[in-house]
């Protein structure tokens, strides 16, 4: 899968990790989306909800075996606007 395939898809349910941030709470965290808006992600952390800005964040997604990195700037899109926009 092409990276801005990928960029196109759902992101709710897979594993992600926050490898870069201007904020430096966010590196390091680690967990399964659970929400999505335009400008954040909702992470489960341990059983926590944890609330990550996509602009500021660069992540590290999960699925299956593949990885992607992906900069928040590049998905900073609703959901469903993501697909017309990201090329």
């Amino acid at each position: 899968m092409k990276e801005g395939d990928f960029r196109r898809r759902e992101f709710i349910g897979l594993e992600v990790e926050v490898l870069d941030s201007t904020c430096a709470s966010f590196v390091g965290l680690k967990g399964k989306v659970v929400d999505e808006t335009r400008n954040m992600f909702k992470v489960d952390v341990g059983g926590s909800e944890k609330t990550v800005p996509k602009d500021c964040c660069e992540f590290l997604f999960v699925e299956g075996r593949a990885t992607h990195k992906v900069s928040g700037k590049d998905i900073k899109f609703r959901p469903e606007d993501r697909i017309k926009k990201v090329r």
